[in-house]
């Protein structure tokens, strides 16, 4: 599968992956020091989680602004590797469309209606290449040993005006009851008003995770939690390591201010939808992919990234 290349226009199949076992053992993890340019909060540390959410971001696992859909194979079988090394004992898997979506979708302006039939086909087109991102996904983590289940949440969600209002969870909750690890994914879906709309993993990873129960959401992203400004783009910008009902107006000011977004809202549209949901009891950490061991220490309940807790 690895050696296969994608190509527009050509939906391939993925071929179905025989599972090797979990993986054995846990090995030490090194300890992570945090950078000295951060705004520091108290209780930033969380206890093991035993049951996560966890969202991989589409940027992280595929080439966001490739000419055509291609996976970052070694970072997805990396990522792979410490989600089976520290697995929780609930887990459901929400990843993000990357460039198997977004260029689509903001090319064709779906994600703010269909207006057109072919503004319907794009809207196919991109479900079919999202169902196939989601199947690569699945298949690589059963070969790092997790029972992954591919799952489309649009044939069970309806979204309103573009926000989520309702989804069924039944047989998600029956998978992980029954010890697999479901994998959701961001997608354009049925709007009540629009016609269409995009149901985006940020939104779908802590709406399971209320629904369900669960302790925590993990965001892997490309950048090491919530900063006062872009880090790519303005050297020394402080991070945020706790976002809380004391320091979200500063935060929320500090990510007003950041240009950089996407179809789904970028950083300012996902750490909304936490802190929406936080106050509901929703806890999440916001942690670095691209730094091996990160997602492991966060599936582990290692204090990294941001933490948004109510």
């Amino acid at each position: 599968m690895s050696g296969s290349r994608s190509r527009p226009g050509s939906i391939v199949p993925v071929p179905v992956c025989v599972s090797r076992g979990r993986a054995k053992g846990k090995r030490h993890l090194a300890r992570q020091t945090s950078p000295k340019s951060e705004i520091r909060n108290p209780k930033s540390e969380i206890r093991r989680p035993r049951s996560v959410v966890l969202k991989l971001g589409g940027s992280v696992i595929t080439f966001k602004s490739a000419g055509e859909p291609r996976v970052r194979w070694s970072v997805l079988r990396r990522l792979a590797a410490e989600i089976a090394a520290a697995r929780p004992e609930r887990l459901v898997v929400v990843h993000g469309a990357g460039g198997f979506g977004h260029p689509m979708v903001e090319r064709t302006g779906i994600h703010r209606g269909v207006r057109n039939d072919a503004d319907r086909l794009a809207w196919a087109e991109t479900q079919c290449w999202q169902n196939v991102l989601d199947v690569q996904v699945a298949a690589t983590l059963c070969r790092a040993g997790i029972p992954a289940v591919p799952c489309q949440p649009s044939a069970a969600a309806v979204l309103r005006d573009g926000r989520l209002e309702r989804m069924d969870l039944w047989a998600v909750e029956g998978m992980v009851g029954a010890g697999m690890a479901p994998v959701l994914f961001g997608v354009p879906a049925f709007d009540r008003v629009r016609g269409c709309a995009i149901l985006s993993g940020d939104a779908i990873a802590p709406f399971v995770a209320a629904r369900l129960g669960f302790d925590l959401v993990v965001h892997a992203t490309d950048v090491d939690g919530v900063y006062e400004a872009d880090p790519r783009k303005v050297r020394g910008a402080r991070r945020f390591r706790r976002i809380d009902r004391r320091s979200w107006p500063s935060v929320r000011g500090a990510l007003g201010r950041c240009t950089t977004t996407d179809v789904t809202g970028g950083m300012l549209g996902k750490v909304v939808e936490l802190v929406a949901w936080a106050r509901r009891g929703v806890r999440a950490r916001i942690v670095d992919a691209r730094i091996p061991g990160r997602v492991r220490g966060a599936l582990a309940g290692r204090g990294a990234g941001t933490l948004v807790e109510w």
